[in-house]
Formats: C-alpha cells, sequence, structure tokens
C-alpha cells in the first residue's frame, strides 16, 4: 500500500509582520491567513525559517508567532514550524513547544555559526531536537547558502533514519539537482522531498518532488498552481510558459534585496501589509515602492495576485 505524503502542493513561507519599529505585529497574522486560504493553492504554511527571519527573533517571538499561525490557520492549513538554531536547548524548547500547541510538522536547518562538520555531527545535533516532539513528522532543511552546511543531505537521510524515528524528509533548497533525485530514491522513496527553489519549481517536479516551500507562494500561488498543473498533465510547454513568468517577477524582487526584503514590498501591493524586516536588513524608501511597483507592472504580477 503506497504510503499516505505528509505534505503535498504549495507551501508559503510566511513573512514575519512588523511594526515600523521592527517589534513583530502578530495581529497582522490572521488577515495573512485568511489572504492565502481564499486564493486557494496553498496547502500549508512553514513558520518562522529564512522567510519568516527567524535567526533575528527572539525564542518567545518565535513561540508566539507560531501559536498566533496555529490559531489563524484554524486547521484549513498544515503548520510546519522550523525550530532551527544554533543553540541546542534554544532548538529542543522550541520543538517541544510546537508539538505543545498542535503544529503539524518541525523542521529545522543545520547550525550555521559552529558548523557540524560531519553527517554524524549533524545527526547528533537533530536527535535530541526530534525527540523533544516525538509526535511530529521532522524534516531537515538542507540550505547550504545560508548556513554554509554542505553535507551529503541522502546520507544524512539514511543515516538519520537510524537515530531519528520521526524524521520524514528534506526541505532541500539547493540547486544540486543530482542530489535532490538521490535523496527522493533514498530507500526506495521512504523520504519526502520539499523543492525550496521557486524560480526552478520546474525542474524540481520533473525529478519527482510532490511539494514545495517557498516566498513567492505568499503573493503569486495562482502562478505555481498552474506549474504544477500543467506538470502533472505532462504539458511542459504551458508549465516553462509560467515559469519564465515567476522567474521575470523574482528577478524584480533579487534586484530590490532578495525574497526576504524585496517580497515583504511584493507582500504590500498584494494587499497584505508586512511591515519592514529586522535589522540588519535595511528598510526601502517610498521611492523604492513605487520603483519596485511601477516594474512588477510589467508583468503578470497584480493579474496573479487578483486570482
Amino acid at each position: 500500500m503506497t504510503k499516505k505524503p505528509i505534505l503535498t502542493g504549495l507551501i508559503a513561507a510566511p513573512f514575519t509582520p512588523m511594526h515600523p519599529n521592527g517589534e513583530v505585529n502578530l495581529a497582522a497574522i490572521d488577515a495573512y491567513a485568511n489572504h492565502l486560504i481564499r486564493h486557494g493553492g496553498v496547502t500549508g504554511v512553514f513558520i518562522c525559517g529564512t522567510t519568516g527571519e527567524s535567526a533575528s527573533l527572539t525564542t518567545e517571538e518565535r513561540k508566539a508567532i507560531a501559536e498566533k499561525w496555529v490559531t489563524a490557520a484554524g486547521g484549513k492549513l498544515k503548520i510546519i514550524v522550523h525550530v532551527g538554531t544554533t543553540s541546542l536547548p534554544q532548538a529542543v524548547d522550541l520543538a517541544a513547544h510546537a508539538q505543545a500547541i498542535g503544529a503539524d510538522v518541525i523542521s529545522a536547518m543545520a547550525p550555521f555559526f559552529f558548523k557540524p562538520a560531519s553527517v554524524e555531527d549533524l545527526v547528533s545535533f537533530f536527535v535530541p531536537v526530534a525527540a523533544a516532539a516525538p509526535k511530529l513528522p521532522f524534516f531537515y532543511y538542507n540550505m547550504p547558502s545560508m548556513t554554509g552546511v554542505s553535507l551529503p543531505v541522502e546520507r544524512f537521510l539514511t543515516e538519520g533514519k537510524k537515530r531519528i524515528p520521526t524524521l520524514a524528509g528534506v526541505k532541500f533548497t539547493h540547486n544540486n539537482l543530482m542530489e535532490m533525485q538521490q535523496c527522493i530514491h533514498a530507500k526506495d522513496g521512504e523520504f519526502e522531498v520539499l523543492h525550496g527553489f521557486d524560480e526552478i519549481l520546474i525542474t524540481g517536479l520533473a525529478a519527482g518532488a510532490k511539494a514545495a516551500v517557498g516566498s513567492t507562494y505568499n503573493y503569486i500561488p495562482s502562478v505555481y498552481r498552474r506549474i504544477m498543473d500543467a506538470m502533472q498533465k505532462g504539458d511542459l510547454e504551458t508549465a516553462r510558459k509560467w515559469q519564465w513568468e515567476s522567474v521575470k517577477i523574482l528577478d524584480i524582487v533579487i534586484r530590490h534585496g532578495g525574497g526576504v526584503r524585496g517580497g515583504k514590498m511584493l507582500m504590500t501591493l498584494a494587499g497584505v501589509e508586512c511591515g519592514p524586516c529586522r535589522l540588519p536588513i535595511a528598510p526601502y524608501s517610498e521611492a523604492e515602492f513605487r520603483e519596485i511597483e511601477a516594474q512588477l507592472r510589467q508583468t503578470v504580477f497584480f493579474e496573479a495576485v487578483r486570482e
């Protein structure tokens, strides 16, 4: 019997709404969750990851944000809580909290200051983290571009499963598609691989990924729904067309500070006020906001956010 997947479809990685002074704006999450539910196509949310500025938040802020999302989603979105950090006791605490509040899944990136030197070190770090939430599936969040940790992921999955019974898969945010396929086929397909690069979703789906996590699914999920639908039908031409539309939008986002800084501007344009990022990510000016708005009018952005 085929095992039912834990996660499928598009999973948005929410931004953390903030007030102009840099304080977390929990009240904005209700409207944010309604936005994702209303537009459809998003099956879950990946809370306090890279897009959510987790490394810039306190432990108590991360707990409060996770609690608010569980309430705001009202069971209509799967809640994946990122509990990764450089501090093992903090990660254990966040994992236990995620289970206590009713989250569906936990995930963690590798510690990124003092880094694990081997797969064995990485597994050892995650053993107590996963054990703190024994009822929840655990996904490794592989993102070498941010963590600086580039250990063999397939080996982590196969070795990690021996010591982490809840290890379910990996959020694979890397462009090494050979390694991604190795993860998909590890142990006869036992692990779920969540594709993590929005701009090449088409390639992840072609390799066999069934779910994807990304920041742009917050504001233009309709573009990616078309890509996924087309790939399921074997309509590569349509999938390529919509992937190119997403690339044109992402190119603008990257020119304005990347997926977190630029993305928060796009969320405002999509009708969900997320405020600025927390320092050291620089705030944007009104002039820059108007500039990005004008550039986006040359794309399908405004048409897509209305769907």
